[in-house]
């Protein structure tokens, strides 16, 4: 999914010369990676205050120094508060812009930018981790109308989008997907001990995040995203048993590439969708109109429109 004509787009940007034009849907990966971020601290922060309106309750204790409540509430407001009003403002700004401008953003639309995330292997399909169907889904609606405010007064030639979906055909015939999370180890005896483990009812997360020697994804609780079998940038021993794995059990031993081992699980499948033109004309139309602007917008652009105040000020 994209914002404007930059669009802070990870990895790839619009017309890169020396390469074909494959894919204006990249996503504003860090910006929904915030908004995920911020709606799960507002959650958490309204699921604290009513336990405690005084705020005097003591949450911690240093050498007999008590942390109150009231003292962690205001560091958190402090370090996240601004970021946080920030994108319910927003998404408030975009709902209001879809009532002035009788922008409608339909759930078919909504499955395709998803089917796009999860099809992306850019990074992007991690926004996909933190979020419940129904938030993230929210959050697509908000970025739909914001592109379809941006690029309603531009005219795109039905030409230039039947050239695009010809050259670009294969981006919309999604295959099945599996949301994957794995256990890196040294030794094939270390994996039998983690299978050992998850079967007398150990947490897959919890084993990745105390036994993994992979970092990156051990710090993730081994999530590493939605993976289509035979995905070149994930290593083969796991995209060729990731079919196999049945929803919440795990992989027997799986030797990598360079010799460490892997135990997989798989948590979710995505069904593979094929889109027809008719199903993708409008996308592509906005995502060639995106093209097409002068410079960067963000909701805040419309905030003096909609006549836009907040806690912190200007």
């Amino acid at each position: 999914m994209s914002y404007n004509r930059d669009h802070g787009r990870p990895g790839t940007s619009p017309g890169e010369a020396g390469r074909p034009r494959r894919r204006l849907k990249t996503k504003p990966l860090m910006y929904l990676l915030l908004i995920l971020f911020a709606g799960n601290l507002l959650w958490f922060i309204a699921w604290l205050i009513p336990d405690n309106p005084g705020g005097n309750e003591e949450v911690a204790s240093v050498s007999g120094k008590e942390i109150t409540r009231q003292e962690w509430m205001a560091a958190m407001e402090e370090q996240h508060g601004r970021e946080t009003l920030l994108e319910l403002v927003n998404l408030q700004v975009m709902e209001t812009a879809a009532k002035e401008y009788g922008i409608k953003v339909s759930d078919k639309e909504v499955d395709l930018e998803l089917a796009m995330m999860r099809s992306a292997r850019d990074g992007s399909e991690k926004t996909l981790y933190s979020a419940d169907e129904e938030r993230m889904r929210e959050k697509v609606k908000s970025q739909l109308i914001l592109e379809k405010v941006l690029t309603k007064d531009v005219v795109i030639e039905e030409a230039a989008i039947e050239t695009f979906y010809q050259d670009n055909q294969a981006l919309y015939d999604i295959p099945d997907s599996y949301r994957t999370r794995m256990i890196v180890l040294q030794s094939t005896e270390e994996a039998q001990g983690v299978i050992e483990e998850l079967e007398n009812g150990s947490s897959f997360e919890a084993l990745a995040r105390e036994r993994s020697i992979d970092t990156a994804t051990g710090s993730l609780g081994g999530d590493i995203g939605y993976v289509v079998p035979g995905q070149s940038t994930i290593d083969a021993a796991v995209t060729n048993a990731v079919a196999s794995v049945e929803t919440d059990k795990w992989s027997e031993p799986l030797t990598m590439a360079d010799g460490r081992v892997a135990v997989i699980t798989v948590t979710d499948k995505a069904q593979g969708q094929t889109f027809t033109y008719k199903d993708v004309e409008s996308h592509i139309s906005r995502e060639l109109a995106l093209e097409q602007l002068p410079q960067s917008v963000t909701p805040e652009a419309f905030w003096q429109e909609f006549d836009t105040e907040w806690f912190y000020g200007e």
